[in-house]
């Protein structure tokens, strides 16, 4: 470390100041294509959580690429999959690894369905996705063994801690991956004294939890960033990370308070399969 550091301290200014400039033109690339599309990809809605989600930069650190094939686990509504399919229809492919029609969970069932309307009706925005089915134990497709360069999930690994399958989907995502493949995840950031218990009852869980999840997959951590961090947040709340905003599950109590901090601290992890 501290040698590559030297190293990094004697290259002259000029080579700095060019990789600055790489760097710059790649983000603006990002900006332009990930995260504003001209079309009618995303909501007015989409559009205004961008402030806290930063997806432009998170798909930047996780290097996305816009002829990759990436599989998105547990997609929800689509916050994430309206960015990611316009930007990958054309070189390209989208698998979303939802949940499946006859969840006994009435509130995956309609949001499947929902997500369904959306993005299958409107292919010349959003191209050919392919649909997978995601609920462990039951369902664990997440496409073909070896074909995904990248794996992401954003604010999941609390669900999956509920019915404790968070290890089977970490080690479902490794056999999705290509070799040198990477699983990205965004989640909500708890305090590393939280215990498992804790955890599941807030919403939030610990890097460290979720770094020993991808290595006991087979993983190797890869990098880490503080892209999506809240410092204002607190994460001791009456009703977990639900209390804070999109969810707001108090309603108007102390709600000025809760908007003020904004939407939960989070870790961008990657991980890379060897």
């Amino acid at each position: 470390m501290h040698i590559a550091l030297t190293m990094f301290a004697l290259l002259p200014l000029s080579l700095l100041l060019e990789g600055c400039d790489a760097n710059n033109a790649m983000a603006d690339t990002y900006k332009a294509t990930i995260e504003t599309p001209s079309h009618s990809a995303r909501t007015s809605v989409e559009h205004q959580r961008d402030q806290y989600r930063h997806p432009a930069q998170t798909l930047q650190f996780f290097d996305v690429q816009p002829d990759h094939t990436v599989v998105e686990i547990w997609p929800g509504s689509g916050w994430y999959s309206a960015i990611l399919a316009p930007y990958l229809r054309n070189k390209g492919k989208f698998i979303a690894a939802h949940w499946p029609h006859d969840s006994k969970v009435e509130f995956f069932r309609k949001t499947r369905e929902q997500y369904d309307q959306r993005f299958t009706k409107h292919r010349d925005v959003y191209g050919s996705i392919d649909i997978v089915e995601l609920e462990p134990p039951t369902y664990m497709d997440l496409g073909e063994a070896g074909q995904a360069d990248r794996v992401l999930t954003f604010r999941n690994v609390h669900n999956w801690m509920r019915t404790g399958q968070e290890q089977a989907v970490f080690d479902a995502a490794h056999v999705a991956l290509k070799r040198g493949g990477i699983l990205g995840v965004v989640e909500h950031r708890a305090p590393q004294n939280f215990t498992r218990e804790q955890m599941i009852e807030s919403g939030y869980v610990s890097e460290a939890y979720v770094t020993e999840l991808a290595i006991n997959a087979g993983f190797e951590p890869f990098e880490h960033s503080e892209i999506n961090a809240n410092p204002n947040d607190t994460h001791l709340y009456p009703a977990g990370v639900w209390t804070l905003p999109p969810t707001l599950r108090l309603g108007d109590q102390d709600r000025e308070k809760y908007l003020a901090i904004g939407e939960s601290d989070r870790m961008t992890l990657s991980f890379r399969k060897p």
